[in-house]
């Protein structure tokens, strides 16, 4: 109830008191660090970076149509996010450009500038809150393990000896070795460039269990494969991941407004609406359709908006 109370309060401040508070706040060498609100208004021009080309399984959250449209409920969000900071700073127009990203440069594409938002599936970690900041999260999801369905493994018990596959530049390495039981069991722990690989690794019988949130493990079965029933998504979740979008670290007025904007669409159901056309049937009809009800989580999180995450 206290931080439903302050961002209603939030909500109900005009743009510039908002503004004006925040930069008083900040030291001088803050305020100069980043200034995206005034890049955005000098040039009527946001950059939203995405991970969802060709290589990545990213849908419904963000994805490259035949057409070269970028879609998704990630992009979707973001969009809705632009039109509120267009009507905020009361622009004419507000261009919205898309910058394609990988896991691996995504960060780098924030800090050096070359991308105001990045909206797909990053989760917020400690690890990356000490360079970049995150929004409201849009998605829960958890860590499983992806494996072939004529195989004995239906636990992270039954790894002792195998070999595990991760897509390099998600964390996985590092959560499975905090996980004594899965660290210490497995005979290795292979790092690829893509989900594509990662599976490739699995029919060649390279790898045991592909290792990674579940469901990106969907998406990459829907996307990537002719067979699903020859995989099988199994294990108890290693931990929760929160997606949200990021933004730059240095520039608290950016982000307050990023927050206005999802607390607004929060409150007003919006999320809710977005979420139901991406991950309820009949979402997208063609060869991503998902049968994903809106976590319980999301939805007590969506009452009561807050960055704030455990991990």
């Amino acid at each position: 109830m206290h931080c439903s109370y302050h961002l209603i309060r939030w909500l109900s401040l005009p743009l510039l008191h908002c503004v004006a508070a925040a930069v008083l706040c900040l030291p001088a060498s803050t305020c100069m660090a980043a200034d995206t609100i005034k890049k955005i208004t000098d040039s009527k021009t946001i950059v939203i970076a995405f991970m969802g080309g060709l290589s990545d399984s990213t849908a419904p959250f963000a994805m490259v149509e035949p057409g070269g449209q970028v879609k998704g409920y990630a992009i979707e969000l973001c969009n809705r996010i632009a039109d509120g900071i267009r009507e905020e700073l009361r622009l004419s127009e507000l261009k919205v450009k898309y910058w394609p990203v990988n896991v691996n440069n995504r960060v780098d594409a924030l800090l050096d500038n070359k991308a105001d938002l990045e909206c797909s599936v990053t989760t917020n970690t400690a690890e990356r809150r000490k360079k970049v900041a995150f929004t409201i999260p849009h998605f829960f999801t958890s860590v499983r393990m992806l494996v072939r369905a004529d195989s004995s493994i239906r636990e992270w018990s039954d790894l002792q000896n195998h070999k595990i596959v991760v897509q390099k530049g998600n964390g996985m390495v590092n959560m499975i070795n905090q996980r004594t039981l899965v660290g210490s069991l497995a005979e290795s722990i292979t790092e690829m460039l893509s989900t594509q690989e990662c599976l490739d690794m699995l029919d060649r019988r390279k790898a045991d269990a592909f290792v990674m949130d579940e469901v990106l493990l969907h998406a990459a079965v829907m996307r990537h494969t002719t067979d699903p029933g020859k995989y099988l998504i199994t294990g108890t979740p290693l931990s929760v991941e929160a997606y949200a979008i990021m933004m730059r670290k240095d520039d608290p007025a950016f982000k307050q407004m990023v927050d206005r904007q999802m607390a607004k669409l929060a409150y007003r159901g919006d999320i809710k609406k977005i979420y139901d056309r991406w991950f309820m049937p009949p979402a997208v009809q063609q060869q991503n359709l998902f049968n994903m009800p809106m976590s319980h989580l999301l939805r007590d999180l969506l009452r009561y908006p807050s960055d704030k995450v455990t991990n």
